[in-house]
């Protein structure tokens, strides 16, 4: 997975051992109205969505690098996701299959498959688990988390913003793009 867009993406997968902040938000400076944007702490954009409707039964969204180019098409049909290399989505182009285990009214659970040498196998390579209306979640590897989100709560505030959070990713050697490409499905 680390070699799949080393060239593109200003994040990449070091074996650091700082964990790194992302925030998201739809209402970033110098992003179209509606798009869900990545920015590291300096107010940089490292990743944006754009949302394409294909038809009614099925969704589109893109994952960007700054740049603009395409890192993951982000394709639903009849409740599944695909994420396929690129802005197209064709078949040999698939890196991951997420399939949605629990879907209650205040908890998600998805299952991560990546597609690859042991495709057969099926065993999640991830899972995520957490609450969409709190912009709540946790990515787990086996018992190792790579990523976790959480609202921006201030002092003196009883209700935080639902508009902002913050995506904290883990040391480790998860594609910084995948993780956000799994965040989008999971806020879906």
């Amino acid at each position: 997975m680390t070699d799949l867009m080393e060239t593109s993406v200003p994040v990449s997968c070091t074996n650091s051992q700082i964990p790194v902040d992302l925030f998201v938000s739809k209402k970033h400076p110098g992003l179209p109205r509606g798009e869900l944007g990545f920015v590291d702490s300096s107010g940089n954009t490292v990743y944006k969505v754009t949302r394409q409707s294909l038809t009614s039964s099925s969704n589109k969204r893109v994952l960007l690098d700054a740049a603009g180019n395409p890192l993951f098409a982000l394709c639903r049909n009849d409740g599944c996701w695909q994420g396929y290399k690129g802005g197209d989505a064709g078949e040999k182009d698939l890196v991951f299959r997420v399939k949605r285990t629990k879907s209650k009214l205040t908890r998600t659970e998805l299952e991560v498959f990546l597609v690859g040498e042991n495709s057969a196998d099926s065993t999640c390579d991830f899972k995520v688990k957490g609450f969409p209306y709190q912009r709540s979640c946790t990515i787990y590897t086996g018992n190792d988390i790579v990523a976790q989100t959480s609202l921006m709560y201030k002092l003196h505030q009883l209700f935080p913003k639902r508009g902002k959070f913050r995506l904290t990713i883990f040391p480790g050697s998860v594609h910084h793009a995948l993780v956000a490409a799994l965040i989008v499905i999971f806020l879906d």
